[in-house]
């Protein structure tokens, strides 16, 4: 794949996520909700997928021992479908928490990035980052599902925007 292949898919996944963003603001409590489908389904699928995995062990003792552990892992998976707004609270202290590493990691690496393009959007969107990280934890258990659709919302415009930066400075960076 060649670079001008690569900026115009950085800069059209960078759209896209612009787009997402601008959904799950619009509709902050049904994306929040998504999340929450989308993370019991995929805890149930690898339940069912070490039960599977359990029944074709080579020995019994340690096959039980991986099914039952598979067994727990799917009604996890189902607890969560269906009790999204208790899995709510776990999960908004678990963003807080990837907010504000993910805002710490994205403004130190605007840091080394001194003199390149998109640098402030990088700088701009950790610092975000971090500010929704604080106002999740700090508003918690007030701030749940909603809260995370809201945010989710606002990291995937920012994350989409550095994502065009990013495309735009390599498609410039490229044509010199």
């Amino acid at each position: 794949m060649n670079e001008s292949n690569v900026s115009g898919s950085a800069k059209l996944l960078g759209v896209l996520m612009i787009i997402l963003g601008i959904l799950a603001l619009a509709t902050p409590l049904l994306a929040g909700k998504s999340v929450l489908m989308f993370i019991g389904i995929l805890i149930a699928a690898a339940g069912a997928i070490r039960m599977f995995w359990a029944l074709r062990a080579e020995s019994p003792g340690g096959g039980i021992w991986k099914f039952l552990l598979g067994v727990l892992t799917l009604l996890a998976g189902g607890a969560v479908l269906a009790h999204p707004m208790m899995a709510s609270g776990v999960l908004t202290i678990i963003m807080a928490m990837y907010l504000f590493a993910d805002g710490l990691i994205e403004v130190i690496v605007a840091f080394t990035l001194e003199g390149k393009p998109g640098r402030g959007w990088l700088f701009f969107g950790g610092l975000m980052s971090v500010l929704l990280a604080c106002l999740l934890f700090f508003q918690f258990p007030v701030s749940g599902v909603l809260a995370l659709g809201l945010f989710l919302g606002i990291k995937l415009i920012f994350v989409g925007m550095t994502t065009v930066a990013l495309g735009t400075s390599l498609h410039t960076v490229m044509k010199q």
